[in-house]
């Protein structure tokens, strides 16, 4: 699928943000190794067992990150929108295969970062890999959110929070979604929102 030169510039620009101090010669080989692709709506930008070589930044669009559990059902583990980074990332940095899958659940504009030149990157420049932890640090941080919640918070704490740390994407995603990345099912999810509309 193509995509106009003025959308590829805009997508590289809203990527390139990210790094407002490093240097214009980092800045200038970072954007040369860069990528972009469309993806349709329940395209993969990879499966489980496949290892990702490439990190995923969103453009545009909404995805998926589920694994698939011993009963067959798929358990949702985190969903990823515009500004955002759609990987397993502890796979990618050890470019093993991942267990996950990551979908998309609309159509979506993806910048992809390579493994190889983004090592690259951060042995050349200091400040790429500074960057890189923080990114790191960033998805890693979202994922411990989303485990600590099912540990430590009722289905409907999980609920409320989510709702209130994602108001721009309730409308994008389906309540069987939802109720997957909560834990629960969705009968109980229903409940939970018919209770909270009666108080």
């Amino acid at each position: 699928m193509t995509i106009s030169g003025k959308l590829k510039e805009t997508c590289f620009d809203l990527f390139m943000e990210q790094f407002p101090l490093i240097s214009l010669e980092a800045k200038k080989f970072t954007r040369s190794f860069l990528t972009i692709e469309k993806y349709d709506k329940r395209e993969f930008l990879f499966k489980s067992g496949e290892v990702q070589k490439e990190v995923g930044y969103i453009c545009q669009g909404l995805l998926r990150k589920f694994y698939i559990n011993e009963k067959g059902d798929e358990i949702i583990t985190g969903f990823s929108k515009e500004k955002e980074y759609a990987t397993d990332y502890p796979a990618f940095l050890n470019q093993r295969p991942s267990k996950y899958y990551i979908e998309c659940l609309e159509p979506s504009i993806i910048v992809k970062i390579p493994y190889e030149k983004l090592q690259e990157a951060y042995r050349k420049y200091p400040d790429n890999e500074r960057y890189g932890r923080l990114v790191a640090e960033s998805v890693l941080t979202r994922e411990t959110n989303r485990v600590e919640s099912l540990l430590f918070e009722s289905a409907e704490e999980r609920y409320l929070n989510f709702l209130k740390q994602n108001k721009n994407i309730m409308n994008r995603i389906s309540l069987t979604h939802l109720a997957s990345y909560l834990g629960i099912k969705r009968q109980s999810l229903s409940r939970i929102r018919s209770n909270l509309v009666k108080k």
